[in-house]
């Protein structure tokens, strides 16, 4: 067991209500006794955070209260409580931001991202880490090689996402993939088709960045969705042959849609993003005669460590989807530019000790 922490306050950005967030000083977390307390270094801009920032709501996660929000982190362990082992003072950590109860039976089968009783950082009413310390149970700590620096650690949390998608959606090397959405989970997602083996991987979408980024990433080629037909060119790009499974990440209703239209029959589709409304038309014949196995993706469950050794050992190249860095005094700035500025930054990084 380490020493305790002696620090009593410290900075945290929080949100009052939609479009009202400041810098606060709140109280740094006593960890539990299966707790540790984190250092926080970095930490990313989610999608679902500017929703928070802009709406104050994302479906039946409304903020009734202050919140904290963030929840891509990495950092180092500074204090840890009494019954934890698996990590100690010093270690540097990627953090799994969502604590399921271990005792359900979604958690004992393995999916323990279904967990009903699951408490995720920065989703209302509980607090994220856009804040110096965070104290997180330590079997959801993960540790990263010295080599591996704290962005990649943190950029941990999306990959995964984009590992779990791979693994709904049963992919193979043999696979010709379409990635629809090139935000931060769509660009990783492509990474995350290489550790699967992929080497045919198509994306789309409508900002030349976020297309010229892709190309970086490991896609085989682009398409512009707008100035270009997506049958036509899928057919071209694959010499006829189609998609065998495609990965939708934009939560473009409209895109949704079209994903149905573009996967050869007998082939997957992935829903990763999620639309404004709850309705989305798509042409259920259509998707009876195509025979598409179509599969929904609610973060991830037992993708940290392969996410680590993959950015280890494959010479991944996460990072590159960092396009704007500052510091946690500046959040009001950061988080403006990653609402409004979708075309020209992809993953806006905070580092709450700066």
């Amino acid at each position: 067991m380490g020493g305790v922490y002696m620090r009593e306050l410290m900075d945290a950005a929080v949100l009052r209500k939609p479009m009202d967030i400041r810098v606060e000083k709140v109280a740094v977390p006593k960890p539990q006794p299966d707790e540790a307390l984190i250092r926080v270094h970095c930490i990313g801009v989610c999608g679902s955070d500017i929703q928070y920032y802009e709406h104050g709501k994302i479906g039946r996660y409304v903020v009734k209260e202050p919140i904290i929000l963030g929840h891509e982190l990495a950092g180092e362990v500074v204090e840890v409580g009494e019954r934890v082992q698996n990590v100690k003072i010093g270690d540097r950590v990627a953090v799994e931001p969502g604590v399921t109860c271990g005792r359900c039976d979604y958690c004992k089968s393995g999916r323990y991202n279904l967990c009903p009783d699951v408490v995720f950082m920065a989703t209302p009413p509980v607090d994220g880490a856009w804040a110096e310390y965070v104290a997180v149970r330590s079997d959801f700590l993960f540790k990263i090689p010295d080599e591996m620096s704290y962005e990649a650690g943190a950029l941990i949390e999306p990959l995964s996402v984009g590992i779990h998608a791979m693994n709904r959606g049963k992919v193979t090397p043999a696979d010709r993939m379409l990635v629809t959405g090139l935000g931060p989970i769509g660009l990783l997602a492509i990474q995350a088709a290489k550790i699967h083996g992929i080497s045919e991987i198509y994306a789309s979408d409508v900002i030349p960045l976020r297309r010229e980024l892709a190309l970086e990433l490991g896609a085989t080629a682009v398409i512009d969705p707008i100035n270009e037909n997506m049958d036509d060119k899928i057919n071209q790009l694959t010499g006829g042959k189609g998609i065998t499974v495609a990965v939708e990440t934009s939560g473009n209703e409209q895109a949704i849609a079209n994903v149905f239209k573009l996967v050869n029959r007998g082939g997957r589709i992935v829903i990763v993003g999620l639309p404004a409304s709850e309705g989305v038309k798509i042409d259920i014949t259509h998707l009876a005669d195509a025979e598409y196995d179509v599969y929904g993706v609610f973060r991830y469950a037992n993708t940290y460590p392969t996410a680590i050794q993959a950015i280890s050992n494959l010479n991944l190249d996460v990072e590159k989807i960092i396009t704007h860095k500052f510091s946690l005094a500046d959040i009001h700035e950061a988080i403006e530019l990653a609402r409004t500025q979708k075309d020209t930054s992809i993953k806006v990084m905070i580092y709450p000790g700066e």
